[in-house]
Order: structure tokens, then C-alpha cells, then sequence
């Protein structure tokens, strides 16, 4: 590092360009705050950096990647379902950005550092949470309880669906509420028979509709409907499905209160002894190493969810010498991610004249239905999954193996085999302070920032719901009329499903939280974090829709603090 360089002072800095951090600058912004963004990469530039039209043939590994330098550079990376030969260069690289785990309990830390963030590869599946989530801690006496119901965020949610667009089908069920949704996206003719097959067995029991996904059927302004051509993860064009890049930061920047500083890594929040306020943020140049202080009244964490518990952390001082905002001690504990990988795949017989058409960016789900009342309840396990997935005729790519060669054997190969049904569970992960992070004692990435030690595994409540999610998959294959069917039966690595939560936890309590029911710092009230370092507990859902949520009412407060006077 070289020389500290004080710059101007901003209304509000906020750390993080990803979804969260979009929404907090464009809600700032909007309210007439002087904004700063601080991104530790570099600048998109849609036009010169998205690639999803590029076919397989144009590019040099036909789309298997440079092996050799992505397990050179990219080993964790490299396993995201999102990595593949043209989004590598959206994702970190492992070298100069390194962690730490206990050698028999691998995580997979997924990191996207350019403006932007995760939210241009992205699942982009967003679900509303209910109180059966947020009353979850309380009820089964895990972890702390949420400091807020459905009630307080359920206006946010509003807003935030009505700007994204979020496509799917209404159903009325109270445990998965229903979005402001644009028309759904059709289910192709397996799906639609597979859903109807499941009603006639299960009835209202196993619902399966069409995911609720955060892109357009209809255009929002300047962005387009989905045109279908599939490659999510290499950026859009057209803007139908929500980033920050073609969203949040451009509705930010049409204030003109926006100032986005890329190639910023923050490193400490400053904390002002004497006011007992965050002061700023200090970040090194990524390009030049030199380390700036930015100036603000307000400050918004949105770094990621091990990010920003990482900033906290390194944010030590004389008031806070475990790290910013940490008198509870909480700070790094309880971190969850999604179980994974368990379910089931299988033959549907039939409809071998059809095919679909175009890359549909979205998938069915099966809400969830275990642990919902005495009916469903479970013995094995508390809390719940739901599944994702969708039917599809085998092609090419699963025969790449077959014996052949020449003319005929790529004429066999333009053959589509027969569809399969496959139903992939995300099951509930339970906060327990024994999963945690912590600062590494040695290891530094690249500009010499202490890193993360990350502690976590699966509990048997998790292993429990993955066995089930298994068997429930395989039995509602077999009950319309699947064959062949195919059971996983492996837990996926934690932290591979790409939705870490937890490490600075919302709780009503200061002596065992670090934030309160706003998202602010019990200890330093101009201090917010949104990302899902905020999360109390995990549910089965998708997140990202409930950081989002989060967000938008965080900035709310914030701003009416500052009018009456109060950070």
C-alpha cells in the first residue's frame, strides 16, 4: 500500500455494485443523496463485455474453456454452474483473491468483482418469503429470532418486483405469497403433462408451477422482453433479465447524484470514536495500490455476504478490537447456504414428435410442503426444500461418448433422444454459531488484505432434508409415470449453491446480533449491511428478492434518520 489519500466528502457511500448495492445506490440517489459506490472491479461496458450470442464455433475452446489456466487460476471458481468459457471473466480470480478452510470441510466461495457483481450471472429466481420463514427461529428455538414479519417487508417486496419485472404464475399459497407478476413463461408439453399428473396424485399437497424469475415477458421502459436465446450467465444485451448494470445503477445515475469509483477494494469501515459513527471507508486502488478515505454520513455494506462480514472484521479498532460493530461477538457466526444436489431424474415415455424451441431462461419449482402444519409435519427434520428443474429431450451433449465417426455418426448424433424430468431440491440450512468465519491468522490476498478462515458443514438436520428431498423426487418420478429413474444422492459442498448468508446477522437483541430490524448496526447507527451477511436464517427460497427488499426499507430509514437529524 502506498501513501493514504483523503478524498471529498458524500452523503452516503455504499460498498458493493451487485443487487444489493444497485439498490441501495439507486434508492439513495433517488432521495436526494449524494452517492458514492465503491466496486472492487472493474467497469462493464455491456456492449463491449456481454457475449451471449456468440455461438460455441466462434469461440477458441469451442466452449470447454482453457483448462489448463482456469485450474491455474479459477479452481473454485470454475465450479459455479454459472463458470463456462466466455463468464470466466466474470468471476475472481482465485490467485489474488485466496481463503482458507479446515482441510475436511471444503467451501466453495463464489466471487464476482466487477460493476455489477453476481447480479450479471445470477440464477435471477426470486421468491417472497412468508412468516412461516421469519417465524422459523422463534418457533423451533434455533439461532435468534428475526426482528421483523412478513408484514413490515411485504410493501417492499412490492416495489422492488414492480422495477425488476418478475415473471410467474399466481397461486395463493400463504407459505410462498404471491409477487407482482408479469405473465408467466410456458411450461413446454412434458411439463405441463408432469404438473397435471401431480395433481391427480398429490391434489393441493405437491404443486408444481413455473418458476417466478426476474425476467421480462413485457418491456420495462427500455428493456426488452427475452428473446430466448439462453447463456444467462454471459450478460444481456437487451436487458430482460435484472442487473444492477441495466437497472438500478443507470435509474442511480440519471439523478446525477451517482459517483461509481471502480477498482476500489475496501478494506476498513473508519469508525469516529467521538461520535460513535462511521466516519468512511477506506479502500486500496486496485490498479495503483494507493489507499483512499472517502467521507459520508451514511455507510451501506453491500459487498457480498463473506465480503462485507470480511470489511467488518478487518474494521478494528481501540472501541471494537474484534471488528466493526462486534460487541455482541456475533460478527462471522452463523453461516448458512442452500443444501443442494439431492433429487431425481427420469424418463417420461412419449411426445417423441415434439421439441422445444429456443433456451427458456427459467425452470419449474415445486414449492415447499414439508414441515408447513401437523399434516406435512416431518420427524426426521425440521424445516423444509423445495425443487427446481424441468424436462428436456436428451441431445447431443449427453452422447458425446458414443462410439463413431464421420458422416453418419453426426447425422446419429442430430437424433434428440426421449425427454427427462429431473426435479434438483435447495433445501433450508439451520444458523448455527459453529459455522462461522473468521480472519485467517497469515494468508492475504493480492494487495495484502488479511483474508477469510471459513468453518462450516452440513448438520444432520440438512443431511436429513437432502435424504428426503431424494426420495420425495424419485416418488413423484414414479407416480407419473417415469422410468429409469436416477437418484442423487450426493450433498453438495457448502457454499456451492451460491447463496451464503449469515455472518452479521438482524436480531432484536444487541447483546446477540449485529444488526436491528432495519439493517442497521447496533452500535454504530449509520452503519448498514444488506447483502445476505444481514440474514437470520435461510429458508428454502432463493434470497436474492428478500436482500433486495431489505435494501429499498433500509434506505428508507436511513434517509429519514438523516432529515430528522438522528446519524
Amino acid at each position: 500500500m502506498a501513501m493514504l489519500d483523503i478524498e471529498r466528502d458524500y452523503d452516503a457511500i455504499v460498498v458493493g455494485s451487485g443487487i444489493t448495492g444497485g439498490w441501495a445506490a439507486k434508492e439513495l440517489c433517488e432521495r436526494g443523496l449524494r452517492t458514492l459506490v465503491l466496486e472492487a472491479g472493474r467497469d462493464i461496458d455491456p456492449q463491449r463485455d456481454y457475449t451471449e450470442h456468440v455461438p460455441p464455433w466462434d469461440m477458441r475452446f469451442r466452449g470447454l474453456g482453457n483448462r489448463r489456466a482456469i485450474e491455474a487460476r479459477q479452481p473454485v471458481q470454475r465450479r459455479s454452474v454459472s463458470f463456462d468459457e466466455l463468464s470466466h471473466v466474470f468471476w475472481t480470480d482465485d490467485v489474488d483473491n485466496p481463503y482458507s478452510t479446515p482441510a475436511d470441510k471444503p467451501f466453495d466461495w463464489f466471487r464476482a468483482r466487477q460493476v455489477g457483481g453476481k447480479s450479471i450471472v445470477w440464477g435471477r429466481q426470486v421468491y417472497r418469503w412468508s412468516d412461516l420463514d421469519f417465524e422459523a427461529n422463534l418457533r423451533d428455538g434455533v439461532g435468534v429470532d428475526w426482528p421483523i414479519r412478513y408484514a413490515d417487508i411485504a410493501p417492499w417486496y412490492d416495489h422492488v418486483e414492480r422495477f425488476i419485472g418478475v415473471s410467474g404464475e399466481a397461486l395463493a399459497l400463504s407459505h410462498l405469497p404471491d409477487s407482482v407478476f408479469q405473465p408467466p413463461m410456458e411450461m413446454n408439453v412434458v411439463e405441463a403433462a408432469v404438473r397435471d399428473r401431480l395433481r391427480a396424485k398429490f391434489h393441493s399437497a405437491r404443486r408444481m408451477t413455473i418458476g417466478r424469475v426476474a425476467v421480462l415477458t413485457q418491456p420495462i421502459g427500455e428493456r426488452a422482453p427475452c428473446h430466448y436465446c439462453g447463456p444467462c450467465q454471459r450478460g444481456c444485451v437487451t436487458r430482460s433479465y435484472f442487473s444492477s448494470v441495466s437497472s438500478t445503477l443507470p435509474a442511480a445515475r440519471a439523478t446525477g447524484r451517482l459517483t461509481l469509483r471502480p477498482h476500489s477494494i475496501a478494506h476498513t469501515v473508519v469508525y469516529d470514536a467521538n461520535s460513535g459513527r462511521a466516519s468512511g471507508v477506506r479502500v486500496i486502488d486496485a490498479r495503483t495500490r494507493i489507499e483512499h478515505e472517502f467521507r459520508a454520513r451514511v455507510v451501506f455494506l453491500c459487498a457480498s455476504a463473506l465480503e462485507s462480514v470480511r470489511i467488518l472484521l478487518n474494521s478494528r479498532s481501540a472501541s471494537f478490537p474484534g471488528g466493526l460493530g462486534n460487541g455482541s461477538g456475533t460478527l462471522g457466526l452463523g453461516i448458512m447456504d442452500h443444501i443442494k444436489w439431492g433429487g431425481a431424474s427420469g424418463v417420461i415415455p412419449g411426445w417423441e414428435d415434439r421439441q422445444t424451441i429456443g433456451n427458456r431462461p427459467n425452470g419449474i419449482l415445486v414449492p415447499r410442503f414439508r414441515n408447513l402444519d401437523r399434516g406435512s409435519r416431518q420427524s426426521g427434520f425440521i424445516r423444509g426444500y423445495q425443487f427446481q428443474g424441468g424436462a428436456g429431450r436428451v441431445g447431443w451433449e449427453g452422447r458425446t461418448r458414443d462410439p463413431g465417426i464421420g458422416a453418419e455418426f453426426k447425422e446419429r448424433l442430430t437424433r434428440l433422444g426421449p425427454w427427462v424430468m429431473s426435479l434438483a431440491g435447495f433445501g433450508e440450512t439451520l444458523a448455527r454459531d459453529e459455522n462461522r468465519a473468521r480472519l485467517d491468522d497469515t494468508l492475504r490476498d493480492a494487495w495484502g488484505i488479511p483474508t477469510l478462515h471459513i468453518d462450516v458443514a452440513w448438520s444432520a438436520n440438512e443431511l436429513a432434508i437432502h435424504r428426503d428431498m431424494t426420495e420425495s423426487a424419485a416418488e413423484m418420478l414414479e407416480a407419473v409415470g417415469a422410468r429409469d429413474i436416477v437418484r442423487r444422492t450426493r450433498p453438495s459442498v457448502p457454499g456451492n449453491t451460491n447463496h451464503e448468508m449469515g455472518g452479521a446477522r438482524m436480531g432484536r437483541d444487541r447483546k446477540s446480533s449485529v444488526l436491528n430490524g432495519w439493517n442497521q448496526a447496533h452500535e454504530v447507527p449509520n452503519l448498514f449491511v444488506t447483502d445476505g451477511a444481514c440474514m437470520t436464517s435461510s429458508a428454502c427460497q432463493n434470497p436474492s428478492l428478500t436482500y433486495m427488499a431489505l435494501t429499498a426499507r433500509a434506505v428508507s430509514h436511513a434517509v429519514d434518520s438523516l432529515r430528522r437529524r438522528e446519524l
